[in-house]
């Protein structure tokens, strides 16, 4: 079962293209941590997917993966503002986020790390994961690597997923400044619940 995976850190654009493939009319889960949400998707994006994505090329063979990009004078601010607001709820033991999530954030951002929201240490997060990136998908061609901000980086997504696009349409611009959860108020019939439960509950994959 193919799937579509956002693998872009948070502020990158995961929202935005979230909701332009809602459009295109992609089942879509902006997170997603149980089983039954990724079953339910088409495209899943943000964590686990930024962190897990070797265990889910292996877990949906023939998938496509998408890699955002963003310039870092903007993306840091944007990351330090998340990570203010979100830090207390990702704390292990007290932390009330899922645990898939709090894994994800820890393996990528090491946010135990008292440096945390320093510039050197989001800038390191930020290039180690392109760089791991970049080394998992050398030599294939089922990896598209995008700036949302840039002109025609929708009609290359477009092209990339076989679909066809307005020349001039662009991505929509959501969760701008301090707006970080744009997506739950976004109403979509195609949106699948990051907790949906299926057969196994509200288990996660075992790997």
């Amino acid at each position: 079962m193919s799937k579509i995976f956002i693998i872009g850190l948070p502020r990158t654009g995961t929202t935005s293209i979230s909701v332009a493939l809602l459009g295109c009319g992609f089942k879509v889960a902006h997170t997603a941590f149980t089983k039954q949400a990724f079953v339910l998707a088409d495209v899943i994006s943000d964590a686990p997917c930024f962190s897990d994505y070797p265990q889910l090329d292996a877990l949906f063979p023939d998938s496509k993966f998408v890699y955002l990009q963003r310039d870092l004078t903007k993306w840091i601010p944007s990351m330090q503002r998340l990570l203010s607001k979100m830090a207390p709820h990702l704390l292990p033991k007290t932390g009330h986020f899922s645990p898939v999530l709090k894994r994800s954030f820890a393996q990528t951002f090491a946010t135990e790390d008292p440096q945390l929201l320093t510039e050197s240490h989001l800038t390191a997060c930020y290039l180690r994961h392109e760089q791991q990136v970049e080394a998992y998908f050398t030599g294939r061609q089922d990896l598209l690597t995008i700036d949302i901000s840039e002109k025609n980086s929708l009609q290359a997504l477009m092209l990339f997923l076989g679909l066809t696009s307005d020349k001039q349409a662009q991505f929509p611009h959501l969760n701008k400044g301090t707006q970080v959860a744009n997506w739950k108020a976004y109403k979509h019939a195609n949106k699948i619940n990051s907790h949906s439960a299926g057969p196994d509950h509200r288990q996660f994959f075992d790997y």
